[in-house]
Formats: structure tokens, C-alpha cells, sequence
């Protein structure tokens, strides 16, 4: 069987990448339609969002590592579907509807696997990695015919891209590139596919998924969500940069490596925070004392361009600012990368099947390690972590696991305010300035419902 769609790998130029456009996009026209609380638990509301856009978007199912050799597959969740991307005998990834043309069996189970054909596990029927329908059992008994080469799986559109095997149930769907529009050249100057993942947690939660992109969509919360980051990050809005693009998507840069200008006082907490990143640069932290904790974040960048090579790091596509800087990626609808000079806090909110009031929430660190180095200190997790170590995937409910202790504290908010939106002392938003990326993922969610 030919294949409906081309393998596409996503990928750049062969030649050499250009660094990431950083001016400010100018900002869109809002329409500032009220964000009512409906939207977060209403059924009607959620069938809608499935129909327009969970089956039209581009969504990830999982890393290119799960694919590396012929006939490795992984399966993802989302809503009611199920979607298994394989690696064929040619080399290329294809996605289908993880279900058996029979009478509606899942092919595949489990999430990640190796086959030489897909078989499922009801009545035999296999299909080949390129999703042909091979042989059944008894076929003579098919009165009606022979349903091999006939009733094969169902192909949608898949892309790699960034490290990242993507799917999308829309057979009409834009390119992959088409749909992130200017982002992916900015997020192709890191070195993604590099990316390891060392961390792979999904909670079952007690809220909608919207609270989720909300919240990633603003930093307004920052300073009272995660008190401790003001020792090494700037939250305020007066020295970060919003720029939101056409294509629904937005970025915010936020400056690391030091104490936000709005603090007094703090500095052991700063330096305690950062001595292990000082260290493996070839910085001393008490040389930061006496009030010059604000020069750490130019002298951490000046050691990374001069010792970055010699550290196992190419950082010759990359800013001085994103050497140490968080550059946050808002994907529409329900991705979040959170880039670092060395990973990818990986985020990702996905609705559940039958209930609007509750979701599911991933989170994956994709650690950058040096080269030839299979240990590494992960500064955004706060832990050591190991190359030869593959991520096992932790799955529980909230309190029950741990994203890191930064999301944790994410996740600790939005089980009462979701709670807090059934009032009837509560009718509608009310943003600040800061907060327009929270009002332009409302504002995609309506133009994507209302389309054709």
C-alpha cells in the first residue's frame, strides 16, 4: 500500500542556521470578548473544541527516540483517540488511528513498543508497518471477500520536527512549518533533536485544561506562584518581551541568571541558588558578594561564548541572551516549551475524554547534555541527572506525584480556581496588559470554533 502522505521531516536548510529574529512583533487588535467561566466546565463547550480544534491542530506524540529503528512504535492519548506512530521497513514515521478494521480493537497497546507488523491482539488480523492489512485468519470465511490490502488502518498526517514525532487528524491540515509560522526558525536555534528526555510525568487533574495554558500564557503569577524565583529570575513585565504571532502561537523572553531588579536583599539565596551552574562555568559565587549579584547574568554569559566548545556545548546559533535567558514558547493550543541554554521544560495540557472538569497534564524536561558527558547537573531541575538513564514515565494524580518543584506549585492553584469559576460571584476576566497572551489563546480558541 502507498502511503496517503509523505513522511515529512520538518527540518532545516542544509545551510548555516541564522540566529533567532528577536525584535518585537507588533501586537494583534483584541477583540476583549469576555472569557466567561463556561468555557471551563461546560460539556457543550468542550464538544466543540474537540470537533474544531484537538482533531485539527498539530499535537506531539512523542519523542524521535521512541522511533529510532525499523518497526519501534509509540502510541498517544488524546481525548477518545488513540494515534500509533511507527517507523516503517523504509525508514519513514507514519501515524494512524490506533484501531483494527475488524470490529474496533486497539492494534497496539502499551505505549511504546518494537513489531515487525502490527497485530491485533483480538483476532489476528496484521497489518504491515505501513499499515496494509496483511493477512487474517480463516480469510476464506470472508463470504463478502478477502478484506487484506482493502481494510487497512487509517493514515493521518505525521511531521518530525525538533525531536518530536507530530501528528494531525486533519487530512487538510497545513505543513507543520506553515502552522508554527515564525517560531520555528526562532526555536530551531537550539540544538533540539539533542535534547534528552530525563523527566516524564503525567497527572490526572481535578481541573480544565485551559487553566493549564492560562497559566504559561502570563508571568503576572510568578512573584506569589513561585516566590523563590526572584533570586534568579526577572518576572517583571517592564523588563520581559510578549510578542504574539498570527498563526495563534506566542513567546515571552524573561532574563535569568540573577535577582529580579524588583528585589532587596536576597543575595545568599541567589548565589546559594546558582552556585552549582557558577562552578561548572569556572565562576565563583562569593565573588558576586557585596551587592553584585546583578553582574552574574552578563560574566555566566561572557564564560559560556568563551567555554562553551570546551564545556561539550555548540552555542554558536544561540544569543548571548539565550545563554542565559528563559525564552517561553506558547504553542496553540496546548503546548508550552520553556527553552534554556542547556533543555526544554516540555509542557502539555491534554482534555480528558468525557469530563470538561478534568485533564491531563505532561510534563517532560529534555536535558542538553555536553557532549561525551553522561552525568549533568540540570540548573532548571535542581537535580544531577544520567544520559544512560531512560526516563521512566511516572503517572499519578495531583499530590500524588512530582513535576519539579517549580510546576508543582502551577498545579497546587488550579484545582480551587477551578472550584472558585462555579461561583455566582464570578462573571467574567478582567486582564491586565500582561496578561494579553492569556486573552489572545481565548480569542484563537473562538476564531478556531467559529471557522468552517
Amino acid at each position: 500500500m502507498a502511503s496517503t502522505f509523505d513522511d515529512v521531516t520538518a527540518a532545516n536548510d542544509t545551510a548555516p542556521q541564522a540566529r533567532a529574529d528577536m525584535s518585537k512583533f507588533p501586537d494583534p487588535n483584541f477583540r476583549n470578548t469576555p472569557i466567561t467561566p463556561d468555557r471551563y466546565f461546560s460539556k457543550a463547550f468542550a464538544d466543540k473544541e474537540w470537533e474544531k480544534i484537538w482533531t485539527k491542530t498539530w499535537q506531539i506524540g512523542g519523542v524521535i527516540a521512541q522511533v529510532a529503528k525499523k518497526g519501534d512504535y509509540l502510541t498517544a492519548n488524546l481525548g477518545t483517540e488513540t494515534i500509533v506512530c511507527v517507523r516503517g521497513d523504509d525508514g519513514k514515521v507514519r501515524a494512524f488511528y490506533n484501531v483494527c478494521q475488524h470490529r474496533g480493537m486497539p492494534v497496539v497497546t502499551g505505549e511504546q513498543g518494537n513489531a515487525p507488523r502490527l497485530v491485533c491482539p483480538y483476532h489476528g488480523w496484521a497489518y504491515d508497518l505501513k499499515g496494509t492489512l496483511k493477512s487474517v485468519p480463516d480469510e476464506p470465511d470472508f463470504v463478502q471477500g478477502s478484506p487484506c490490502g482493502k481494510l487497512n488502518l487509517v493514515e493521518i498526517r505525521c511531521e518530525v520536527w525538533a525531536g518530536f514525532v507530530w501528528f494531525n487528524m486533519d487530512t487538510e491540515c497545513k505543513p507543520l512549518r506553515e502552522f508554527l509560522g515564525p517560531i520555528a526558525d526562532q526555536i530551531d536555534t537550539y540544538p533540539m533533536d539533542k535534547m534528552v528526555r530525563t523527566h516524564w510525568v503525567t497527572i490526572e487533574a481535578d481541573f480544565n485544561w485551559k487553566l493549564i495554558q492560562d497559566n504559561f500564557n502570563e508571568s503576572y503569577h510568578v512573584p506569589f506562584v513561585h516566590p523563590q524565583t526572584k533570586y534568579v529570575m526577572e518576572y517583571s513585565y517592564n523588563f520581559c518581551q510578549f510578542d504574539l504571532y498570527p498563526e495563534g502561537h506566542a513567546r515571552m523572553f524573561m532574563p535569568g541568571a540573577g535577582p529580579t531588579k524588583m528585589l532587596r536583599g536576597g543575595e545568599d539565596e541567589t548565589l546559594r541558588m546558582m552556585a552549582e551552574e557558577l562552578k561548572f562555568w569556572g565562576l565563583d559565587a562569593d565573588d558576586y558578594r557585596g551587592g553584585k549579584t546583578g553582574e552574574i547574568r552578563a560574566a555566566l554569559q561572557k564564560a559560556k561564548r568563551e567555554k562553551g566548545a570546551e564545556k561539550g556545548f555548540d552555542f554558536s546559533t544561540y544569543h548571548d541572551d539565550q545563554l542565559t535567558d528563559h525564552w517561553h514558547f506558547t504553542i496553540f493550543p496546548n503546548l508550552s516549551f520553556s527553552l534554556k541554554p542547556d533543555g526544554n521544560i516540555w509542557l502539555r495540557a491534554r482534555p480528558h475524554e468525557t469530563d470538561p472538569e478534568r485533564c491531563y497534564f505532561d510534563m517532560w524536561y529534555m536535558t542538553l547534555f555536553p557532549e561525551g558527558t553522561d552525568r549533568y547537573y540540570s540548573q532548571s531541575m535542581a537535580e544531577w541527572v544520567d544520559v544512560s538513564v531512560p526516563a521512566p514515565h511516572v503517572v499519578g494524580k495531583v499530590n500524588e506525584v512530582s513535576m519539579g518543584p517549580g510546576i508543582d506549585q502551577d498545579v497546587s492553584i488550579w484545582g480551587a480556581q477551578q472550584r472558585g469559576l462555579h461561583s455566582r460571584g464570578y462573571k467574567r476576566d478582567y486582564l491586565a496588559w500582561q496578561e494579553r497572551r492569556v486573552r489572545y489563546f481565548h480569542e484563537n480558541i473562538e476564531r478556531w470554533i467559529a471557522a468552517d
